[in-house]
């Protein structure tokens, strides 16, 4: 499973909690391994014209003793087939037309009749968060809520009908347990980087002046599709003129492009960049994407567990500036369910990192089984922009690339 389920434990015991409550898709599919691709899409006014643009709710519910449960649509909840959590609640009406005689099911199927025929009180999703709540013991509890992925009005009535229970927005706390991975999440990482990765050369081979970009992006979008992925985004830079997905621009001769691509696999992002040269880079250029080499070198190296996350973003820095760069901004992020999680490797800001449960420097420490990108770009108005972004997973002793990733010298094409 996603789920971190040793480490969510230590913070609801290092914060006293009872149970978490997860109410955003990307939570409920972290807390649960449940996805349904029309949950971030889709509004409530998509279906009640006037009523708010607030997504349709669910939840994810994981108590410290006892099993979790998940509240999911009647009409989506065959999407939670094969799920580790097995206690599924639903709400409203099914909407069942039982007038003919029913066929055989397969036997993994045959719950979800069940369950779609059960009767139960949940009139909304929070009716049905409540009932498990109360099944549970847990009315009076000290309950961690993500309330990022919750309506105001909703909040209301859960706090209304709770007056016993403590209600904490634990937001960032859930934020703080994506951050360091379970072994399931880093195979899908591995994976999703995998794929990111060949795709994306096989589409760079085919670079070759008067070529539209979008066609290679759509070659990367297809290979990507062929190995089980879905497009992310494939980016590249104009002329040093910054990024775009959107133009119909074509190669020239003489172009050096900043290239950014990536797709999700199960779930999980990957994002990876590098340089695409038409011909040879002229020396200036390539004295600069060597420091831009050495600034990621340095940031592999101050990338340990125990190391705050801007003395990477720092070491990054303080290599391009030996080498007379200041016009780049080399970063980190962590990459999971998001195409960003935290850390964010940056110099340190002096925010907080904040909620009712947490309250922690952003200047987060790294700790092991991190997986985390660094990136290093450069963009010149009128010549060219050079780009280099890999990932990598935080071990013990320091950090290894999460794949085979070649970033020594720019794709050059006919090389």
């Amino acid at each position: 499973m996603l789920f971190n389920r040793a480490r969510a434990e230590y913070y609801m015991q290092e914060y006293g909690l009872d149970v978490l409550v997860a109410t955003s898709p990307v939570n409920i599919t972290y807390f649960t391994d449940y996805y349904c691709w029309i949950d971030p899409l889709f509004k409530e006014f998509m279906m009640v014209p006037g009523a708010s643009s607030n997504l349709a709710q669910a939840y994810a519910v994981f108590p410290l003793e006892g099993e979790p449960a998940l509240v999911v649509n009647p009409l989506f909840a065959a999407n939670a087939d094969e799920l580790w959590v097995k206690d599924l609640h639903i709400f409203g009406s099914a909407g069942l037309d039982d007038s003919l005689p029913a066929g055989e099911l397969p036997q993994s199927l045959l719950r979800f009749q069940e369950l779609l025929h059960a009767p139960h009180g949940n009139a909304t999703p929070t009716d049905a968060l409540l009932s498990i709540l109360s099944q549970r013991g847990l009315m009076g509890a000290r309950i961690g809520l993500e309330t990022e992925g919750l309506p105001p009005e909703t909040k209301d009535v859960i706090a209304r009908a709770l007056p016993g229970a403590s209600l904490k927005n634990c937001s960032d706390l859930i934020r703080m347990v994506r951050m360091v991975k379970s072994a399931e999440e880093i195979q899908r990482l591995t994976r999703s980087a995998e794929i990111n990765e060949q795709a994306a050369m096989e589409s760079l081979a085919l670079a070759r002046p008067g070529l539209a970009v979008s066609e290679m992006a759509g070659h990367y979008r297809a290979l990507a599709a062929q190995m089980g992925a879905d497009f992310d985004h494939f980016a590249f830079g104009v002329r040093g003129l910054g990024m775009t997905t959107e133009t119909g621009y074509q190669l020239a001769e003489d172009d050096v492009l900043y290239v950014d691509y990536g797709c999700i696999y199960r779930y999980c992002f990957s994002d990876s960049g590098t340089t695409l040269a038409m011909r040879e880079l002229p020396p200036e250029l390539s004295e600069r994407f060597a420091a831009l080499r050495a600034c990621m070198d340095a940031g592999e190296e101050a990338m340990r567990p125990g190391a705050k996350a801007s003395t990477v973003a720092d070491a990054m820095v303080d290599a391009l500036h030996e080498r007379g760069i200041t016009a780049s901004f080399p970063h980190g992020h962590g990459v999971g369910l998001e195409v960003r999680d935290y850390p964010v490797l940056v110099p340190d800001n002096g925010l907080r990192v904040k909620d009712d449960c947490v309250d922690l420097p952003s200047d987060l420490t790294l700790e092991a089984d991190m997986v985390l990108n660094l990136e290093a770009p450069l963009f010149m108005p009128g010549v060219g922009s050079l780009h280099i972004e890999q990932s990598y997973v935080v071990t013990p002793q320091g950090s290894r690339p999460l794949v085979d990733q070649q970033r020594e010298r720019p794709v050059v094409i006919g090389q």
